[in-house]
């Protein structure tokens, strides 16, 4: 049994989730973080005071891409974590690259949008949080175009970063390129079970709603 930490509307947690999922492995989800709060027992898992952790046997870890990349090897030989050393090598590179290129104008956009009262957003990050997304996304798009899955044509631990992060970039009210490729791929996501469960969360329109929605997950497995 595998214990996360993490609260359920939180997007690094999401990939947790999702990739448990995928997998078909047993979980206990505890609500941490946000307004949940940070107990002395999860400051002792993750000394960062963020989410999610996670406890597998004699095994703590916290870092989210670092926890879908223990999970996927450990259970997911064949399927999460390729067999094909290039298909491996591709699904750690775009993992990476969600990371390092899109989550930061995703998170000006989100942050915002979102996550911060209205008085207090920047409606500048916001706008260069659009512009930046888009043009890194073409990237994707284009990458897509004669693929299924990121890595190939079967879903990888390398879909599950940006994954996690499409179904709030699809559902913000926000301007958005044509991304013909990147929709397909998200309809493919969109089918599965584990990311309708574990990633499709509704977050509300404002940061209000955000913690309403946030209490209304608390407990949900």
């Amino acid at each position: 049994m595998i214990t996360v930490w993490g609260r359920r509307n939180s997007m690094n947690v999401q990939k947790v989730m999702w990739a448990l999922g995928e997998m078909g492995i047993s979980y206990e989800r505890k609500d941490v973080a946000g307004s949940f709060g940070l107990p002395e027992a999860y400051t002792r898992i993750n000394p960062n005071g963020v989410v999610p952790g996670i406890v597998d046997g004699d095994l703590t870890l916290w870092e989210s891409n670092a926890c879908v990349r223990y999970l996927a090897r450990t259970y997911g030989q064949g399927t999460l974590w390729p067999t094909d050393g290039i298909a491996l090598a591709h699904a750690d590179q775009w993992m990476d690259w969600a990371s390092s290129s899109v989550n930061p104008p995703f998170f000006q956009i989100f942050m915002n949008m979102i996550r911060l009262p209205a008085d207090k957003a920047d409606t500048t990050q916001i706008e260069a949080g659009v512009r930046n997304c888009a043009r890194v996304l073409m990237i994707l798009d284009t990458h897509l175009a004669h693929r299924r899955y990121v890595a190939g044509d079967a879903l990888t631990m390398g879909d599950i970063p940006l994954g996690a992060m499409m179904y709030r970039y699809f559902t913000l009210d926000i301007s958005r390129p044509s991304l013909p490729n990147v929709e397909r791929w998200y309809e493919h996501l969109v089918e599965r079970d584990a990311y309708r469960k574990h990633v499709m969360i509704p977050f509300g329109h404002n940061a209000d709603q955000w913690l309403v929605e946030e209490q209304k997950n608390a407990g949900i497995q």
